[in-house]
């Protein structure tokens, strides 16, 4: 199956009627691509669990085409999430609400709330709007690669994933390279389940306190798994001492490193340099882990992204890589 070039409007058509239909369709968004089916279908859900290898409890995000599409899948928003709507929709945020009973139950991994999204992507949006057009109020995409693997951030990458045999519409690279925070206004306290490239301090200054940290009580969200977003290849994060330590030692075969320190001279490393802006390293994450792996790359060592909140984002995501 080609590769549908996202520009063209018999492209979108194509993918849309193929979600209208209970099909799979890959396609990117601002932060990584998903692997979407129709999300008011459980059946059709269904399949995007079988074929990722995802467990079925493991929930999915809805991807809408606008607010108003929020309210087939959760009940009425509250201030809170209508204030994050307002100011981040489209973009990298996902809100998790309480479920309108009987709607999205397979996308929500059988819980009581749903994670729903509004992309920023304009491939994405086209895709959503015409598939709403056609019938289909919400996408449900988590990433499209197998499950617990990095995410991908080009069509290419979806390709070298699941082949020929899904359709996948190309909209480029992603701008932003890491998926979306994710923010629980399910309850009476507002809180954080993953981070994002979005900065915390942004959403806070929205809803005028701090955002809580997650609990035993907290629903189960999309990519907050203790492993996840693994290389093929082992990942092993290091503080900056340390790093430089080992760098100043004979390296095993098949050693790759990822660091803003910089390998001594002739020491034979594949060294990919890390970037000092927070936005431009998660830009990147996720394709140079595949790269890595590409090469042939057995072991990658990663510096420790600097502290700071603008960094929580590719420092969650480096965590769990470094778990598997």
């Amino acid at each position: 199956m080609p590769i549908l070039d996202g520009r063209r409007a018999a492209a979108i058509t194509s993918a849309a009627e193929r979600l209208r239909d209970g099909g799979l369709v890959a396609f990117p968004t601002e932060t990584v691509y998903g692997l979407g089916a129709r999300a008011d279908r459980d059946t059709s859900t269904a399949a995007v669990f079988a074929v990722k290898g995802r467990p079925d409890d493991h929930p999915l995000i809805v991807h809408v085409a606008d607010p108003a599409a929020v309210t087939e899948f959760a009940e009425e928003p509250g201030p809170v999430a209508r204030a994050l709507m307002a100011r981040f929709w489209p973009g990298p945020l996902t809100l998790i609400l309480r479920r309108r009973p009987g709607r999205g139950e397979a996308a929500a991994g059988g819980q009581d709330t749903i994670g729903l999204r509004l992309p920023s992507h304009p491939v994405a949006l086209a895709l959503l709007q015409e598939a709403a057009r056609l019938g289909v109020p919400g996408v449900a995409a988590p990433s499209a690669n197998r499950f617990g693997r990095v995410s991908p951030t080009s069509a290419r990458h979806v390709l070298g994933e699941f082949g020929e045999g899904l359709l996948i519409v190309d909209g480029g690279d992603c701008e932003v390279g890491i998926e979306s925070a994710i923010v629980d206004c399910s309850g009476a306290t507002p809180t954080l389940l993953r981070p994002g490239a979005l900065d915390r301090r942004e959403i806070e200054a929205v809803i005028g306190r701090p955002l809580a940290a997650p609990g035993a009580d907290s629903p189960r969200a999309s990519g907050t798994l203790a492993s996840h977003y693994a290389p093929s290849a082992r990942l092993l994060l290091l503080d900056t001492a340390s790093l430089t330590a080992m760098l100043a030692q004979p390296a095993p075969p098949g050693v790759a490193v990822y660091s803003r320190v910089v390998p001594p001279a002739g020491c034979g490393l594949s060294h990919r340099p890390m970037p000092a802006d927070a936005g431009a390293a998660a830009h990147e994450l996720f394709a140079a882990l595949r790269e890595f792996d590409a090469g042939g790359a057995t072991l990658v060592w990663v510096e420790q992204p600097p502290p700071g909140p603008e960094w929580d984002g590719v420092r969650d995501r480096l965590t769990r890589a470094a778990a598997a």
